[in-house]
């Protein structure tokens, strides 16, 4: 069983924060110090990247090993007798859709921000394919051109011109959070199909989320469709994808709202 890695602040009740990428919290402290002051955020670093583990030997990721970790996370976190919130952004989003299903036992309210579990759309396969041809263009030319690939894919543009690059070697990689989401994590997580039928008969809420910048791009639209097939609530959040670096305060305000919606 492998360790846990993980940062509890604040006081109040168990907020659980599952980041997306590669699981590295970078750039969420100042969203999780807006919430300090009315939870006890406890933020989950899956691959212990920002916990001296960065550089070291790094496995292809499955959310199953994600959403375990969470549920061993809480297990150590959470007071005798009380239920957790939860946030997941991203491929976070998909382990905490993952745990939901799993693990509804002591989760009070689940918001899983833009998870790109995107087989569940009536095209997802054309979508997986583009998730692929992410990595291999990684592969071929390079850490700049597949983030643009990927920019594009997910806001539906032609993807800039870039000058052919090359792959970082293995050990550039291993320090390199994007390149690790790149090579262990993207291709799993996105080919991943949420249980939607454990999500709908889950006894914890579960509310799908959305930057309003996001709009007619293909993780805004697959956040709405799994809030409609699990007749869950639906949510924009401030910024887009990455909204909870790009507007941390509001992106707090908001999930605070929408966490704590009809007394929850």
């Amino acid at each position: 069983m492998t360790d846990l890695h993980y940062d509890v602040r604040g006081s109040g009740p168990v907020l659980l924060v599952v980041p997306g990428g590669a699981g590295h919290p970078m750039g969420l402290g100042p969203m999780t110090d807006a919430l300090t002051d009315r939870f006890t955020v406890v933020t989950y670093d899956p691959l212990g990247l920002a916990h001296g583990r960065l550089g070291l030997p790094v496995d292809d990721q499955r959310v199953e090993e994600w959403s375990d970790g969470a549920h061993r996370v809480l297990q150590q976190t959470l007071p005798e007798g009380e239920s957790a919130y939860v946030l997941g952004t991203s491929s976070g989003g998909i382990a905490a859709l993952d745990l939901l299903a799993r693990h509804p036992g002591r989760l009070r309210h689940v918001v899983a921000h833009e998870p790109p579990c995107v087989g569940v759309l009536p095209d997802g396969a054309r979508w997986q394919t583009m998730f692929r041809e992410v990595y291999g263009t990684y592969r071929t030319a390079g850490l700049q051109a597949a983030g643009a690939r990927l920019g594009a894919g997910l806001t539906g543009t032609t993807p800039e011109e870039h000058p052919q690059g090359q792959p970082l070697s293995r050990a550039e990689e291993l320090t390199s959070p994007m390149a690790l989401f790149l090579v262990h994590v993207l291709r799993r997580f996105t080919s991943y199909l949420p249980d939607l039928t454990a999500l709908t008969t889950s006894p914890a809420r579960l509310t799908l989320a959305a930057g309003v910048d996001s709009r007619g791009q293909l993780l805004h639209r697959t956040a709405e469709f799994v809030a409609e097939q699990t007749k869950s609530d639906f949510v924009e959040f401030p910024g887009g994808h990455v909204g909870a670096v790009e507007h941390p305060v509001m992106f707090a305000e908001r999930l605070a709202e929408a966490l704590t919606h009809r007394g929850d």
